[in-house]
């Protein structure tokens, strides 16, 4: 007793009791196609409510061969965009009869594999991960004969996984395409770093579309393993302290932008009117009308419903193969971008 209430479980058995029946018609009755009298089952579906009854899920699934229980595994849920795709997914998920089990791996190889193993246990007909590092593939590559599984926003099409992705060097490219139509030459790419192929793409995206113009391509590189606002912010302050050599800033994510753009108000700098700010995501908060940011989209419902698509596809059929798609970005034009300025730069 706890509070003067049991806090014991309610089981098929308290149901049978309080419904006048037997435990294998309670059983027959939460049992999809079994059959039982309609009135029966009526009446002990509104015992269930009226009690509370949840059932045992694992043990459904060690009967019934599944769980309609899905893994996702995002590096961390404070990631804008991360935690836009997995709401996407939720919703197709539900809408498909499955459930999800969100899972933060906290951009760490030893939290991802110890993901896997509980999603394991808790027998989860497949699993949707986005991978925190290059390593991410072989830490985990024991688990996927086990498990089907979706690789969400990497590229891996030299590995024997299924993945959905967005073309992140075409979505870069068209950013210093966008600039240059704006009149910008000196264009800093900010927040370059190797962790992931996403990044890696990006960054040789405008690195190949500076070449292709005849532009010099100009580099911050991330010294931080996370794309945060804190970052951005940080980096940004670092920046703005040395003479300015660009006109534009092209943030390799949405949430390093935002960082910039809080560095730059704090230091006096206006924007787009000293310098253009061009970030990449287009998460929720770029539209906001303070912030307006510029940016390349990241189709996050597209990419959702094709990764659950592909992860059902690959539970119906055992896993027998495996499939890559690779959506493409596009451009957001807002306010954050404009004409290069005509003063000298500073």
């Amino acid at each position: 007793m706890v509070n003067g209430r049991d806090s014991r479980r309610v089981t098929i058995k308290d149901i049978a009791r309080e419904a006048g029946v037997s435990y294998a018609t309670v059983s027959r009755a939460l049992s999809e196609g079994k059959p039982v009298n309609e009135k029966t089952r009526q009446k002990i579906l509104e015992v269930c409510q009226r009690m509370g009854y949840t059932p045992n899920s694992v043990a459904r699934s060690m009967v019934m061969g599944e769980s309609r229980l899905l893994g996702v595994i995002i590096p961390s849920i404070d990631n804008p965009f991360m935690s836009e795709t997995a709401y996407h997914i939720e919703r197709y998920a539900r809408e498909q009869g499955y459930n999800i089990m969100l899972c933060n791996s906290f951009h760490s190889l030893d939290f991802e594999a110890q993901t896997f193993e509980l999603l394991l246990g808790r027998q989860v007909d497949g699993v949707l991960f986005f991978p925190s590092h290059r390593e991410s593939y072989h830490n985990i590559k024991k688990y996927l004969k086990q498990v089907p599984t979706v690789f969400v926003n990497e590229h891996l099409s030299d590995k024997p996984v299924s993945y959905v992705a967005t073309d992140n060097f075409q979505g870069s490219q068209l950013g210093v395409e966008y600039l240059l139509e704006l009149g910008h030459r000196q264009i800093l790419y900010l927040g370059r770093n190797s962790n992931t192929a996403t990044h890696e793409l990006r960054a040789k995206g405008y690195h190949h579309a500076c070449q292709k113009n005849g532009l010099s391509p100009l580099f911050w590189d991330s010294p931080y393993e996370d794309t945060t606002i804190e970052a951005g912010y940080e980096m940004a302050k670092e920046l703005f302290r040395k003479p300015r050599y660009y006109t534009a800033i092209m943030a390799s994510t949405d949430t390093l932008a935002l960082g910039v753009l809080q560095a730059a108000e704090e230091l006096g700098i206006a924007i787009p009117g000293d310098i253009s700010l061009l970030g990449f995501d287009n998460i929720r908060y770029a539209a906001l009308p303070k912030i307006n940011l510029s940016t390349i989209e990241q189709p996050k419902q597209a990419m959702a419903t094709a990764a659950m698509d592909m992860l059902l596809e690959s539970i119906a059929n055992d896993y027998e193969a495996y499939s890559h798609r690779v959506l493409m970005p596009t451009l957001v034009r807002r306010s954050s971008c404009g004409p290069v300025s005509p003063t000298p730069l500073a």
